[in-house]
């Protein structure tokens, strides 16, 4: 499934907490999936039922209805120490590049990641692997009972904001809480869906909090100000916690500031506490020299394009290192080199067909579009770079526009199957202000926008490449039209 309120894009929903613990082992890692077609219809019809919960409209932030099945649950929240991340961009590739060193390191994790792509599982890995469709099941049977006494006591409750369901997000971090419980992992990483406070995943507490550049987006929800944003995700920083924060406009770092002294935490900031020393381009990825925070990490490969994802991979060092040794524990040569090494980030800036050349970003922001904009500049050298691009309604378009146009040598706009996706024709008006009408060709529907953008790049050559971008719709799309479903 790939629309866009399927998976959730932002979890432009009430995200509460939530959280359960099933009883049946997860998946390591090489296991067979269950192929049995009794288990894979009812899991189609477990992810239609909480895809049902998505409401129509924003429900009064709480985490009442999370916290309340965490207690009937026992709060298996409880049961491992977590590694919370917030942000505007960058959560996701920071959240496994740490799992993946932490994996390395020999402990067993459970990762938490949203939206997906392509299949709800995604969500919750456990040894970075996707749930299996078994354990899954046995998650969802063992908490469903407590989310509808939960549901019950809610439509009961003489408050009228209090008369909503558990919604589609609430009941995914249930699910991830419990797994992670029932496996039982060493630690748990988990991304936050959409701001901090108000969260569901909050009604965990983090004992290392990632705050991740935070800029613009999400500004029906989060506040129309960088301040008041980040108010919202500063709410992840818990009393005593080790805040590892990335680059920040001042006002967002004043925020920050005054939330780690409020609550006793203890603030490691990039450019004072950890950084960047030194990275250089090369074939697949760069290679980097970090400054952790107890210590130097000279000429690491890091298998991901352009310098967001090297700041990424200095606060996920930092974020193990206050994990493992409170800061003060160097990671070993070997256990860095491996798990750098082994890091992926699907939908980010990835190649996913050669011949012509296919990228897809995930970019929806115009922060994000900056930072892809640079790393194409950077990392590829095409000939003919054409755009494929579709964009949800409630997103800054016409700024990620300006942002593209001058690595862009032509756009094909569409859209995906998102119902929130701005309509081509309107879009690409939008895209000709800046690019001129003989640079954009408009395409009703993404699989011949893909061709034609495709047929378009051939005109440079063996060079010449697609780079399609705009949500994460659209990358997982394009990703499933070419059949790269791996996550």
């Amino acid at each position: 499934m790939t629309g866009d309120d399927q998976f959730f894009e932002g979890n432009e929903l009430p995200l509460d907490p939530g959280a359960a613990a099933p009883r049946t082992a997860a998946r390591r890692p090489g296991a067979a999936e269950p192929v049995d077609p009794e288990l894979t219809a009812r899991y189609a019809q477990v992810v239609e039922e909480i895809l049902a919960r998505t409401p129509e409209h924003m429900p009064e932030p709480t985490l009442h209805r999370v916290a309340r099945v965490m207690e009937l649950m026992g709060d298996p929240q409880r049961a491992y120490p977590m590694i919370h991340l917030t942000g505007t961009n960058g959560k996701t590739s920071t959240t496994r590049i740490i799992e993946r060193i932490l994996r390395e390191m020999g402990l067993r994790t459970g990762r938490f990641t949203s939206p997906h792509l392509h299949d709800m599982r995604e969500r919750i890995s456990l040894d970075g692997e996707p749930i299996g469709i078994e354990a899954f099941l046995a998650a969802y049977d063992d908490v469903m009972p407590f989310v509808e006494m939960v549901d019950r006591e809610s439509m009961g409750s003489t408050a009228p904001e209090r008369q909503v369901r558990m919604t589609y997000f609430e009941v995914v971090v249930c699910l991830a809480f419990a797994a992670f419980a029932d496996a039982p992992v060493d630690v748990a990483v988990v991304e936050v869906g959409l701001g901090g406070v108000w969260d569901a995943t909050s009604v965990a507490d983090g004992t290392v909090a990632v705050v991740t550049p935070i800029s613009l987006d999400h500004t029906r929800l989060l506040g129309s100000t960088v301040e008041e944003i980040a108010t919202e995700k500063a709410g992840i920083i818990k009393p005593g916690a080790i805040a590892v924060v990335g680059v920040q406009e001042p006002e967002a770092m004043t925020v920050l500031t005054d939330r780690a002294e409020e609550v006793g935490a203890d603030l490691r900031t990039e450019g004072v506490s950890f950084g960047v020393l030194a990275r250089e381009v090369g074939v697949g990825g760069q290679q980097v020299s970090l400054r952790g925070l107890a210590g130097d990490y000279q000429d690491l490969f890091l298998p991901l394009f352009g310098a967001h994802q090297v700041h990424n991979a200095a606060m996920a060092v930092a974020a193990v290192e206050a994990f493992v040794g409170g800061g003060e524990q160097h990671i070993t040569d070997e256990v860095l080199r491996g798990g750098l090494a082994g890091v992926t980030s699907p939908g980010r800036l990835e190649i996913v067909r050669r011949s012509p050349t296919v990228l897809v970003d995930a970019a929806h922001n115009p922060a994000g579009a900056a930072a892809l904009g640079e790393a194409l500049r950077e990392s590829f050298t095409f000939t003919r770079l054409v755009g494929l691009l579709a964009v949800l309604e409630d997103k800054d378009a016409e700024a990620m526009v300006q942002q593209l146009e001058p690595v862009l040598d032509h756009v094909v706009v569409t859209r995906t199957s998102s119902p929130r996706a701005i309509r081509p024709a309107r879009l690409g008006e939008l895209v000709a202000a800046y690019f001129g009408q003989d640079r954009v060709t408009v395409v009703e529907d993404l699989p011949e926008a893909l061709d034609v953008a495709a047929g378009l790049s051939d005109e440079g050559g063996v060079g010449g490449a697609v780079l399609a971008t705009g949500s994460v719709t659209t990358a997982a799309e394009v990703r499933e039209l070419l059949g790269v479903t791996s996550s």
